[in-house]
């Protein structure tokens, strides 16, 4: 892949223009990126409190009983948003559907082992560990073996 990169002052707005043969998932996520420039903060309640959260620090964010909690190390924090609203916020910090109430930071994998049954537990730098169901290992595998980029 080649990147052109053209800076002129009689330039009116940012414009981005891609060429290729066919349509990929590189640039599918590509894509993704660029539309995903403007994104929304992520809010956390903690008890009475409303804590902002740095997307790189959230080991994973679940959905249980009709609520969503971030994990970042010890502490579950409640979003009052859909997963998958938070799910698209995330993709430009390497968060990745772990099944179909969790999303992961590959960033803070430290290690994983598979299980009996096909799927994978995934153990975090902060100790936390989470599972990622078969329907999702290999784009998760795939996407960890480019670096996570």
């Amino acid at each position: 892949m080649r990147l052109n990169i053209d800076i002129d002052e009689n330039h009116e707005e940012t414009s981005v223009t891609i060429q290729a043969k066919e349509w990929s998932e590189e640039l599918e996520e590509i894509a993704a990126v660029i539309k995903k420039r403007k994104q929304r903060r992520l809010f956390g309640m903690d008890e009475e409190q409303t804590v902002l959260l740095n997307p790189p620090d959230i080991d994973y964010i679940y959905a249980q009983k009709r609520k969503v909690f971030a994990v970042i190390k010890d502490r579950e924090l409640e979003i009052r948003m859909k997963l998958y609203e938070i799910e698209e916020i995330l993709i430009p910090y390497q968060f990745m559907r772990f099944s179909k109430s969790v999303i992961g930071n590959l960033v803070r994998i430290e290690r994983f082992e598979l299980s009996f049954n096909g799927n994978l537990c995934v153990y975090f730098q902060s100790g936390n560990k989470e599972y990622i169901t078969r329907k999702y290992v290999k784009p998760i595998k795939d996407q960890l073996m480019k670096g996570g980029q």
